[in-house]
C-alpha cells in the first residue's frame, strides 16, 4: 500500500531561481599616480586651505592610514603635486637667435600649468624644482641663458627672478579672482567703477601720478599685462649681453616683442575675473 501524498514535502527551487552569489568589486589598488590625482581633485573643490590628508582618503574612498604607504604626510604630498606640474613640459634646444621667444614660451607655459588648478602658484611657491626629475629642466634654462649670451653670475639668477615673477603674478591673479567671487559686485567692470571713482576723488594736486596712470594700471588683461612683465624682465636680462656677442648681432638681444606695451589694451582690467577661463591660460623652475 502506498503511502499518502504529502502536499507539504519541501519542493527544491528551479535552477533559474537560485540566489546567485554576489561577485565583489574589483578593488583598484591604491597607488601614489591616484592620490595626486585625488589630491588635485580636493585642491580645485576645497583649496589650498581645505586640502588635507583626510580629504583626500575621504576622495578615494580609504583610510586616512592607507596614504601613508605611499606619502610620509602633506608635505610629501604637496611635493609630488608639484612635481606633477611638469610631467610633459619639454624645453627645447637652446637657440641663440631665439632665446627671448624661447624664455617667453618658458614663462606663458609655465603660468598656463599654474592657473591650470586652483592655488597651484601658492604650492608652488613653496618649493624649488632642485630634485633628480626637475634638475634637468634647470639645466635646460641654464643652457638657454647662457647661449643667449648673459654673463654667468646673471644667468644663474635669470631663472629664479623669472620663476618668481610667475608664481606672484599668478598668485595675485588668483587672490583677486576669489575675492571677486566674495565681493558685492558682480562683474569686474563695477570693481573697476568703483576703484575708478575713488581715485578720480583724490586731490590732483597730491596725487597727480596716480591720477595720470590709473586707467593703465587698472587697464588691460592679465594676459597683456604678463607679456610686458615679461618683457620688462627680458630686456632687463639682454642688457648685460656684451655687444659682441653673436645674439646681439642676429638682433635678438635688445629687440621687443611684438605685443610688449600693450598693457592697457582692452577694457578688462588686471583682475578681469569675468575673463573665459580658457583664456586664463599658467611651471615654474621657482
Amino acid at each position: 500500500m502506498s503511502e499518502p501524498r504529502r502536499d507539504d514535502a519541501e519542493v527544491p527551487p528551479p535552477p533559474w531561481g537560485r540566489s546567485r552569489r554576489r561577485v565583489a568589486p574589483v578593488r583598484v589598488p591604491l597607488t601614489l599616480e591616484r592620490i595626486v590625482d585625488a589630491a588635485y581633485v580636493v585642491l580645485d573643490r576645497e583649496g589650498y586651505e581645505g586640502l588635507s590628508m583626510r580629504q583626500v582618503a575621504a576622495e578615494l574612498g580609504v583610510a586616512v592610514s592607507a596614504l601613508y604607504a605611499h606619502v610620509e604626510g602633506k608635505d610629501e604630498l604637496l611635493e609630488r603635486m608639484y612635481s606633477r606640474l611638469f610631467d610633459g613640459q619639454e624645453i627645447p634646444d637652446p637657440d641663440p637667435e631665439r632665446w627671448q621667444e624661447q624664455v617667453r614660451e618658458f614663462a606663458n607655459d609655465g603660468r598656463a600649468r599654474l592657473l591650470a588648478h586652483r592655488d597651484m602658484a601658492r604650492i608652488s611657491m613653496a618649493h624649488v624644482p632642485f630634485t633628480p626629475d626637475l634638475l634637468p629642466h634647470v639645466e635646460r634654462m641654464l643652457a638657454i641663458f647662457r647661449s643667449g649670451g648673459l654673463p654667468d653670475q646673471v644667468a644663474a639668477t635669470a631663472g629664479d627672478i623669472i620663476s618668481t615673477f610667475i608664481e606672484g603674478f599668478t598668485f595675485e591673479q588668483s587672490m583677486w579672482e576669489e575675492r571677486h567671487r566674495t565681493a558685492e559686485a558682480h562683474t569686474w567692470q563695477e570693481m573697476q567703477a568703483g576703484i575708478k571713482g575713488y581715485f578720480d576723488a583724490l586731490p590732483p594736486e597730491r596725487f597727480p601720478n596716480l591720477l595720470a596712470l590709473a586707467d593703465m594700471m587698472f587697464g588691460g588683461t592679465y594676459d597683456a599685462r604678463f607679456e610686458l612683465g615679461v618683457e620688462i624682465i627680458i630686456r632687463g636680462l639682454a642688457s648685460y649681453i656684451e655687444p659682441g656677442h653673436p645674439a646681439v648681432q642676429s638682433g635678438d638681444a635688445g629687440g621687443g616683442h611684438e605685443n610688449a606695451g600693450r598693457a592697457s589694451d582692452g577694457d578688462a582690467g588686471p583682475h578681469e575675473a569675468d575673463r573665459p577661463a580658457e583664456d586664463a591660460g599658467g611651471v615654474t623652475g621657482g
